[in-house]
């Protein structure tokens, strides 16, 4: 069997260019505003939303990667689902998805970008949007994602730019596809590796679906910054500080004991080398610690919620089948972006 997860360079991990790296970039060039641009660069949103009407918003979001799972068909729908993840992130319906496929024409068969494309037309499917197109360039490393258009009403948009103090955060999904992907370059830990597969082609639409019916005042899906990357960019865009409770993180069978092993990402270092505003108490096991900046593909939602709806809220959500969602901290206050973990 092919093992596409050979010809990625990268070594088949999703993480994104180092919040550092990428801050520095963007800084540089020249703020864009429209009196309809509603969320632009200037926050690290998830995706852009352009204000076409009193009623409609217009959301665009783009994401593709190299593999991490030797199966086409598989790597098809992770890739999918981790593109159409941004906009449920934002509060929106996804409406139309295009293809952006790089791949090595003379050194794969076809059949394999065949399943690839198969895969994310699942997804696609799944999500109840259309497939319209898209585009592909000959590349010595396969990639491939998702460019997808969502609407939403302008005042159901989200943020990640709106937690509030008081607030109650909570996730949807299990942490530990990073370090259990790196797990399965390595064929270990073969019970972790088939949750993580699991939980990365699932979709956001049902924890979307559900979370719509609440008060959330901000939120972001946990990608290839980890936890605390994705929830450094929320305090900071609100202006909050916040807590994390280890005890209370949902975690993928396994992850924990390839984290032990030092089966971490490299994406992970790079981000806790970046992040100077999280403090750990003493007591925090190194290897709790990794896995918050482990880099998640396809990860679940992270919700600041008022604290009246939490609990409501993560019953319904469990009562619909997101089962790993778990209440972790609270924002405690107004502050510099500051998050403490217990």
């Amino acid at each position: 069997m092919i093992k596409l997860t050979e010809y990625s360079k990268s070594g088949g991990c999703a993480a994104k260019i180092g919040p550092g790296h990428l801050s520095g970039i963007l800084c540089s060039l020249p703020q864009m505003t429209h009196p309809q641009l509603m969320v632009g660069l200037d926050t690290s949103d998830d995706a852009g939303v352009y204000k076409l009407d009193a009623t409609t918003a217009l959301i665009q979001t783009v994401d593709f990667f190299t593999p991490i799972v030797d199966e086409p068909y598989v790597f098809g729908q992770i890739a999918a689902a981790n593109s159409l993840s941004d906009i449920y992130a934002m509060g929106g319906k996804p409406l139309t998805a295009m293809n952006i496929v790089a791949f090595p024409v003379c050194k794969l068969d076809a059949a394999v970008l065949s399943d690839i494309l198969r895969g994310g037309l699942e997804k696609v499917t799944e999500a109840g949007a259309v497939l319209v197109g898209g585009h592909s360039i000959q590349d010595n490393e396969p990639k491939y994602g998702l460019s997808v258009t969502g609407v939403a009403h302008p005042d159901a948009i989200l943020t990640n730019a709106g937690a509030q103090p008081g607030d109650v955060l909570l996730l949807t999904k299990a942490i530990g596809t990073g370090v259990l992907t790196m797990a399965a370059r390595a064929d270990m830990f073969e019970e972790g590796v088939r949750a993580a597969i699991d939980s990365m082609r699932q979709l956001n639409k049902t924890a979307a679906e559900v979370m719509s019916g609440f008060t959330i005042h901000a939120c972001t899906d946990v990608t290839g910054f980890g936890l605390l990357g994705h929830l450094s960019e929320m305090v900071t865009a609100s202006h909050v500080a916040a807590e994390i409770y280890t005890k209370d993180l949902p975690f993928l069978p396994e992850a924990q004991n390839a984290a032990a092993m030092g089966l971490v990402p490299e994406g992970a270092y790079h981000t806790r080398e970046y992040l100077k505003n999280v403090t750990f108490a003493s007591n925090v096991a190194d290897v709790l610690q990794d896995l918050c900046f482990d880099p998640q593909t396809s990860g679940g939602l992270l919700l600041s919620v008022a604290a009246t709806d939490a609990e409501r809220l993560l019953a319904s959500l469990r009562a619909a089948g997101v089962d790993e969602a778990s209440i972790i901290g609270r924002i405690t206050g107004k502050g510099a972006g500051t998050i403490y973990v217990y």
